[in-house]
């Protein structure tokens, strides 16, 4: 994530900001222009950019409750920014617990779709493509009869991708964490993940690349539910650290193509973090690398990833924490990060075949 600056007085801004502590103007996010900007309100619910009343915008409507600082064009017939169109189901935001989880699950989706605009992604929603188009379900349990509880499931099904609500709360997820024996486990993360699944139904599958991700991942013909009790039967298989960025990844070319998705947003999105900040490593700094949103090798952004991620561990652990990486890149998984890289990067990235 980049930094950003206030247009009005030249104040440092960051994305999740609403508000410019230096000048006081409202901020919001336009995603057509991925900027921030200062905002002055105009006639009836038009905003317009503080130095320029020529450029108006209205707010999305999730900033009436406090959960989204993203702006909609005057032009757009939605009242929902680009991310919060998608939602269908979303928490109630009428309890306290429910508006401090939709708010948790907000900011993550925003810098989900940071990340798919500056990679042009294309993400209809279910008014555009009423059968494939992209819509989240943020799911709360279901309190059985006899007061026990069933929880939520994550998944994705042709565009429609189930979030458990409740793992908003930290100490929710920290459990299923624990008992899951994961070594990470994130509101973003799961975001990145399922949308792996999205994005390789209309990249890879409807876009003709079937023949080459066969070729890095394996044959996604296998069946699907068959590996799925293989893995929580028997575990993955001895040697996958070798192969695969996560256990979960060797349960089937789809999931190893949805966490290698998932580990490539947390690499990219992360090293352009650091560049902002003039972040270096062992005196060499990051600035050679460029813009890793543009890199097309992952060979070139794990050089520049471990080192920091060496150092951030350490980092973690000289305050008592855990790991800020658990994970180790190994030539197939870097492999793997380059063809989903190149592939965002390519002529026909963020655009589904006709």
């Amino acid at each position: 994530m980049k930094i950003f600056e206030c247009d009005h007085c030249g104040q440092t801004v960051y994305f999740d900001n609403d508000t410019c502590v230096a000048c006081g103007h409202r901020l919001g996010f336009a995603p057509d222009d991925i900027a921030l900007y200062s905002v002055r309100q105009g006639e009836g619910d038009l905003w317009h950019k503080a130095d320029d009343e020529s450029r108006r915008f209205r707010l999305c409507e999730n900033t009436g409750i406090g959960v989204c600082n993203w702006l909609v064009d005057e032009d757009d017939d939605e009242t929902f920014c680009m991310a919060c169109r998608h939602n269908n189901l979303i928490p109630d935001t009428s309890t306290e617990i429910g508006l401090n989880r939709f708010k948790r699950i907000g900011a993550a989706q925003r810098h989900l779709f940071y990340s798919l605009l500056r990679w042009g992604v294309d993400t209809p929603t279910r008014k555009q493509d009423p059968q494939n188009g992209l819509v989240f379900d943020f799911l709360e349990d279901t309190v059985e009869a006899d007061g026990s509880l069933t929880p939520a499931m994550t998944g994705h099904e042709d565009g429609l991708i189930s979030l458990r609500a409740a793992e908003a709360d930290d100490v929710t997820r920290e459990i299923i964490r624990d008992q899951m024996n994961e070594p990470y486990r994130t509101m973003l993360g799961h975001f990145r993940h399922e949308v792996g699944h999205y994005v390789w139904d209309r990249l890879v599958r409807d876009d003709g690349r079937l023949e080459s991700f066969r070729k890095v991942f394996g044959d996604e013909r296998e069946d699907y539910q068959a590996a799925l009790q293989r893995h929580y039967e028997n575990g993955p298989p001895p040697d996958w650290p070798e192969h695969h960025v996560s256990a979960y990844a060797a349960t089937h070319p789809w999931e190893d193509f949805a966490e290698s998705f998932a580990h490539a947003l947390h690499i990219v999105d992360t090293l352009e973090t650091a560049r902002a900040f003039g972040l270096a490593v062992d005196d060499a700094r990051l600035e050679p690398l460029g813009d890793p949103y543009k890199c097309v090798s992952g060979k070139r952004l794990a050089e520049a990833w471990i080192p920091l991620t060496i150092a951030m561990n350490a980092i973690h652990k000289s305050m008592g924490q855990k790991d800020f990486y658990p994970f180790v890149l190994t030539p197939d998984i870097v492999a793997k990060i380059d063809y989903i890289v190149t592939m965002l990067n390519g002529p026909k990235a963020g655009k589904a075949a006709a």
